[in-house]
């Protein structure tokens, strides 16, 4: 009898752990990838057993690889269309979807040797040479970019100068390095990139940089997919999103 009741002792330790060793992954725009870096071990620290890990790309990348199968728990997307689609394929819950923060538009250039752009007809200078803007297909940046490009009647005229980019953090690295001489980020990016990049100046015409944040679907930890949901609105994590430049939605 006491081999029985030893494997009886093991499997009474073990099953707490076993049940409490829950992990999500959380696929978050590319714009969150620092912030949300710092609130994964907040969460976890808050949230006893529980681990989470992180696929940062664009959002529209993010919502195909969800269609396709990727065992995501959570979506946070930098746009209201990606989340919108989401929600028609029924890949995401939609009781669950919340706005959790915003941003702005800023175009960038070089911090040494910029060419000093004041406005959006200073991109059909013969100064810049290359734009760096995110593909409107898969892009959230990109889509903003283009909405403002068109109400200023210049998107047909500059577009022999884009560099299509596949995520905002690479219109950052296009620009950060002197390979595009201008660029449409994210606020929040344009800081990161510290000394190396200038913020030109913001510009209008777009509509609202809000960032929407869902369980999805197929999630098999929906509960604990939803706590890290509710985390992002406590004083811990709203600190770090303010502190990277976020603002609330």
């Amino acid at each position: 009898m006491r081999p029985l009741r030893l494997l009886s002792l093991v499997v009474a330790l073990g099953l707490p752990l076993a049940v409490s060793a829950q992990q999500i992954t959380v696929s978050a725009a590319a714009s969150l990838t620092d912030a949300f870096k710092e609130i994964g071990p907040k969460f976890e620290a808050a949230k006893a057993g529980a681990s989470v890990r992180f696929n940062f790309a664009a959002s529209g990348v993010l919502l195909q690889q969800i269609g396709q199968g990727a065992p995501v728990d959570v979506l946070a997307s930098a746009d209201q269309e990606t989340m919108n689609r989401g929600a028609e394929q029924k890949l995401v819950d939609t009781a669950t979807r919340k706005d959790f923060v915003t941003n702005s538009l800023v175009l960038i250039e070089p911090a040494r040797e910029g060419v000093g752009l004041k406005s959006l007809q200073d991109l059909t200078g013969a100064g810049v040479r290359k734009i760096a803007i995110g593909k409107v297909a898969t892009v959230p940046v990109g889509r903003y970019t283009r909405q403002v490009l068109d109400g200023a009647s210049l998107w047909t005229a500059l577009e022999p100068k884009f560099v299509q980019a596949d995520s905002v953090r690479q219109v950052l690295d296009y620009v950060s390095r002197g390979e595009a001489e201008a660029g449409f980020v994210y606020r929040t990016d344009a800081a990161i990139a510290g000394d190396k990049v200038r913020i030109a100046f913001t510009p209008t015409g777009h509509t609202p940089v809000t960032y929407p944040i869902a369980v999805v679907a197929e999630s098999r930890q929906k509960a604990l997919a939803g706590d890290f949901i509710a985390f992002l609105s406590t004083p811990a994590a709203q600190e770090v999103l303010a502190r990277y430049g976020f603002g609330k939605p």
